[in-house]
């Protein structure tokens, strides 16, 4: 269960096939139930608080995200880009912050969002979110397998989003405005003016 909640009394539920687990009426956890009388099952989101200190590379919970496929090549590729930007510890905690992300985003767009911000060299846990953020307008709001692939190619520019507004609006068909009326108050008021200064 999420590390938040060591040292409270929580209740579980097991059912045939799955084990839920509850923080008052809330639920905070549901698992598929193990055949394995032994076997553990980690969900990496519920070690991030702990992790984010330096225990992430080699822990149980990454390796069973990475076989779940939770935690995709695009992860591991932003997280490498990272850490030689930034270093291990701090790579690591912008890692960490970008799976937080999955929290309250969708997955597929914080895959797509890392992509963009990998192409773009953005290394920070913001650009990541901006990008996942922007995700859902790109391609109907599905990243498909050969787009997260194609995106660790080639760097390409980051759009504005005053840019990416700005196209969305309508072509504007209304005339320029003239300033014809304004001329002639300004000729009005220097002839005036040259009339006042004649002795």
């Amino acid at each position: 269960m999420p590390v938040r909640l060591i040292g409270r009394r929580v209740r579980v539920l097991l059912h045939a096939s799955d084990l839920v687990i509850y923080d008052g009426h809330a639920e905070v956890a549901r698992h598929e139930r193990l055949p394995g009388r032994s076997d553990a099952r980690l969900d990496l989101d519920h070690y991030l608080e702990v992790l984010v200190r330096g225990a992430l590379p080699g822990s149980t919970a990454l390796e069973q995200a990475r076989a779940a496929g939770k935690f995709t090549p695009v992860h591991d590729a932003w997280w490498a880009a990272a850490r030689k930007a930034h270093g291990d510890a701090a790579g690591t905690r912008a890692l960490v912050e970008v799976l937080l992300l999955h929290r309250h985003m969708d997955g597929e767009h914080v895959v797509a969002g890392l992509a963009a911000a990998l192409r773009a060299g953005a290394l920070t846990a913001d650009a990541v979110a901006l990008e996942a953020r922007k995700a859902p307008d790109e391609a109907g709001g599905r990243p498909t397998a050969d787009h997260t692939a194609s995106t660790l190619s080639a760097p390409s520019a980051v759009t504005s989003l005053a840019a990416r507004r700005i196209e969305k609006l309508p072509p504007e068909t209304r005339p320029l405005p003239s300033v014809t009326a304004y001329d002639q108050v300004l000729r009005r008021t220097r002839t005036a003016q040259e009339g006042n200064a004649r002795p």
